[in-house]
């Protein structure tokens, strides 16, 4: 971004802190959202959800960074840079990175949190910042993202009954509990909602003709497991032709003294052509 955008951080900081998320309006340009539309067109249709949280009516297509260099520049995007580097330690991490279609018909998902699985009382600062981008517009009637502000401050007694494991909530009352804090997120496409990865959010109910598509990137503490192991799931060869940031994001990174070295080395070597790991040197 070529303007000074230190204020608006500020105040998108600020939301984050009080009420524990905030809104990027705009977020996507007109090229940006006209391509991944076109990119949705092509790849949806074979990565259906395969439970009630992933969403039985539910397209979820991950490694969504890897799928084209569209996603790398938004990944990288430096507003959602601008708040990484005020809440997380240097060469933190994205985490997740996957589009979200939900189709007619779809349920509401599970009330939780995005970094639940990380075993540290709550409450406490946030491991994990996360994005949904709307691709399409966010609505009432074709499941806008919902959200409870303020818990991200609540401990776990009051999370205790939210998504953990399975297909619903630990407690089935949890809902009913919470229908009267909720705050639907409608926003027109190309709109993003950024929130603490604790806290309490689901996608709502499609009860419309259309789709409501999407994605998520997530980011999280460089001593922090990602939840997509890129290491895996991108050859090397695709993340040598990555931006420094991206590639930093993607794990190609040292958080000090040494976490993340490979076999003693920066794990940037290992996407030099001709590396070969000591361990597996022909000895002369």
């Amino acid at each position: 971004m070529s303007k000074d955008n230190s204020g608006d951080t500020e105040k998108q900081l600020q939301a984050l802190e009080e009420q524990g998320y905030t809104l990027i309006p705009d977020f996507l340009s007109s090229g940006q959202l006209q391509q991944v539309n076109a990119l949705y067109d092509i790849m949806l249709g074979s990565h259906q959800g395969r439970n009630n949280f992933e969403g039985n009516r539910t397209e979820r297509i991950y490694t969504l960074v890897a799928r084209d260099r569209v996603f790398q520049d938004i990944v990288e995007d430096a507003r959602v840079m601008a708040l990484c580097d005020a809440l997380f330690q240097p060469n933190y991490l994205l985490t997740a990175s996957q589009a979200i279609v939900i189709s007619p018909g779809e349920t509401p998902q599970p009330w939780h949190t995005d970094d639940t699985f990380y075993p540290i009382p709550r409450p406490r600062p946030m491991i994990s910042l996360s994005t949904i981008v709307a691709v399409e517009d966010f609505t009432l009637e074709n499941g806008c993202t919902e959200v409870i502000p303020g818990s991200h401050r609540w401990s776990d007694e009051q999370i205790a009954g939210n998504y953990l494991s399975g297909d619903s909530e630990a407690d089935p009352d949890f809902p009913k509990r919470l229908a009267g804090l909720a705050v639907p997120m409608t926003m027109p496409a190309g709109s993003a909602l950024v929130f603490a990865g604790t806290l309490l959010h689901r996608g709502g109910a499609n009860r419309s003709s259309g789709t409501r598509r999407a994605f998520s990137n997530q980011y999280c503490q460089p001593w922090a497991r990602p939840q997509e192991n890129f290491f895996l799931a991108i050859p090397p060869r695709e993340v040598a032709a990555m931006s420094p940031t991206v590639q930093s994001l993607l794990g190609y990174s040292i958080h000090p003294p040494f976490m993340g070295q490979v076999t003693a080395s920066h794990p940037l070597k290992v996407l030099q052509p001709d590396f070969v790991p000591p361990a597996f040197r022909k000895q002369e």
